[in-house]
């Protein structure tokens, strides 16, 4: 995977919302929540390939770490959603669904070893960094404070999995 297109794809979170803001579409609650679900659905799915296919020690780790925390990530939006009454909606011409599979296809397709490492840890980080460039206009468009505060908890956890990524990628001479 090229430097250009792990930067292009992990700038996914940012892009919904600067769309919907260019085209003065409201980010709504179910917006957020489905944005949240896709998220943390491909983060979870890209760990646990990564628990498996990764073949350094902390890339296996931290595989797993992004399998097990986006996965209760998920499962505590989906949680507050049914609390709220709140039907995750994408947001207009989302394609995030069709881009995760790509990603996922493209690190599936690429052979094991030291390069696959770096290049999941690379996309990681930049992953990481366009959630956490986003995260504010999400929060800005919530409207009710109990996502709010799940948007806050979030990016808390994802802020860890950045720095943790960061030492990965350091590690690896990336």
């Amino acid at each position: 995977m090229s430097k250009h297109a792990i930067v292009l794809t992990s700038a996914l979170f940012t892009c919904v919302l600067a769309a919907a803001v260019a085209a003065n579409i409201s980010i709504t609650d179910p917006n957020i929540v489905y944005i949240l679900d896709q998220a943390n659905a491909a983060d979870s799915a890209r760990g646990r390939l990564a628990a498996t296919k990764g073949t350094s020690a902390d890339v296996k780790q931290f595989g797993r770490l992004m399998s097990g925390e986006h996965h209760a990530l998920r499962a505590e939006g989906a949680q507050l959603a049914k609390k709220l009454g709140v039907t995750q909606q994408a947001p207009p011409d989302d394609k995030s669904v069709s881009q995760a599979r790509t990603e996922m296809a493209k690190l599936k397709a690429m052979p094991g070893g030291k390069s696959w490492d770096k290049n999941y840890i690379d996309y990681a980080v930049n992953y990481h960094q366009g959630i956490l460039q986003g995260a504010g206009g999400l929060l800005d468009a919530a409207h009710n404070q109990q996502l709010k505060d799940l948007l806050k908890e979030s990016g808390a956890v994802v802020q860890k999995h950045l720095d943790l990524a960061k030492t990965i990628q350091q590690k690896l001479g990336s």
